[in-house]
């Protein structure tokens, strides 16, 4: 039998229980499981260890590679991109060969593909979600100097993000790192994007027996349109006066509700000083996920740490202003209300859902319920009601 060569990351599976000397297609291995996929160039299968779930691509040994180590060096600059976990090269395969090598990345859990989004019979409602995620998911990959090459609606996953859409891409083969991107590079992307989308939008549209003239053509320009209002707005330079620092703590500010970090601040005297020019590095767009995992170990999604944010501060102003401590009071809110909580949505689940997805959808009922009343509605009360009316979840804006 021939043997691979591997490279398996710390903290997984090692991978050799699998038939690496047969062609990915053909294998029947009992931990096999089948999850929808876009439109890919290359074979794609799932394998399932326990409760984690990988993704195996086999693909060319340069373009194996490539995907790899990028995804990596993605992953270290806190990119929405998927963990790379391995890479398997068939050394008794002509490396240029489209089985010479294979990809394994961890899938993410509850996350689904564009076709089971657009499909759905809501995507109307979900469909300026969409617009705002994917032009996020570029923005970001750009701050960090990543070249697509091939965005696409079949290159990402998508997962319910409180009342959004969180995107990650999951296909780098095409990806080039750089420090920077310059302005032609990020419009090349941009214009690959555009007509991958339309492309993606059209077979959508030929597959439910529609004319071309039916499908959404304009996704892909609109998603275009979002990220250059975005990009302008995060890179702007701001003019301020020698008094005026506050305008400093209002840009953070502005950038933090966006969702970004504010990784460096510069200040460059300019018109023979009697102006600055604020110049602000934006960092990840991660803002709310990290400030939620500093104050209570909560992993959640930016848009879900936002939310639930404000569900440890709703608790905050429940207890006397003297009695506050925001380390201690993140902790009492986290043992007293969010685990049990949690623990009771779990259980009335069947293993499918997102635990704290449901928990973001519960705050909103919570939210929706108090208004209607012209009261805060407690939890107990609240949940029960949400329960009753059978967890609904939270309606597109």
């Amino acid at each position: 039998m021939s043997t691979p060569h591997l490279t398996i990351l710390p903290g997984n599976p090692d991978f050799l229980d699998l038939p690496w000397s047969r062609p990915l297609a053909s294998w029947e291995v009992p931990n096999l499981v089948d999850l929808p996929t876009g439109v890919h160039r290359h074979v794609v299968r799932f394998v399932a260890y326990g409760d984690r779930v990988y993704a195996i691509k086999e693909l060319p040994v340069r373009y194996a590679r490539n995907e790899f180590t990028s995804l990596r060096t993605l992953e270290e600059r806190d990119a929405p991109v998927v963990e790379a976990v391995g890479l398997v090269e068939r050394g008794w395969i002509d490396p240029r060969d489209e089985g010479s090598a294979t990809v394994i990345t961890r899938y993410l859990d509850y996350a689904f593909s564009y076709r089971e989004l657009i499909s759905g019979g809501d995507f109307g409602s979900r469909r300026s979600q969409l617009l705002d995620g994917f032009a996020g998911l570029l923005v970001e990959l750009h701050l960090r100097g990543c070249f697509w090459g091939d965005c696409s609606l079949s290159n990402v996953l998508y997962r319910y993000d409180a009342a959004a859409l969180d995107i990650t891409m999951v296909d780098g083969e095409t990806v080039e790192i750089h420090d920077v991107l310059s302005a032609g590079q990020r419009r090349a992307d941009l214009e690959t994007m555009i007509i991958n989308v339309a492309g993606g939008m059209a077979d959508i549209a030929a597959e439910a027996g529609r004319d071309i003239d039916e499908a959404d053509m304009d996704l892909g320009a609109e998603v275009a349109h979002r990220y250059e209002r975005l990009w302008e707005e995060l890179k702007r330079d701001w003019l301020i006066g020698p008094n005026e620092s506050y305008r400093i703590t209002e840009r953070v500010a502005r950038l933090n509700e966006l969702g970004f970090e504010a990784a460096e601040v510069e200040l460059e005297p300019v018109e023979d000083g009697r102006r600055l020019r604020l110049k602000v590095e934006v960092g990840g767009r991660s803002y709310h996920r990290h400030r939620l995992s500093q104050l209570t170990s909560i992993q959640a999604t930016e848009n879900q740490a936002r939310q639930i944010l404000s569900d440890l501060r709703y608790h905050e102003t429940k207890q006397a202003p003297s009695a506050v401590n925001k380390a201690v009071a993140a902790i009492k809110w986290r043992v007293g209300v969010f685990e049990p909580m949690l623990a009771d949505i779990e259980s009335r689940l069947d293993g499918s859902g997102d635990p704290v997805q449901l928990y973001c959808d519960f705050l909103h009922h919570r939210f929706t319920l108090s208004h209607d009343r012209g009261r805060d509605v407690p939890n107990d009360e609240a949940f029960t009601d949400w329960v009753a009316a059978g967890m609904p979840g939270q309606p597109p804006p």
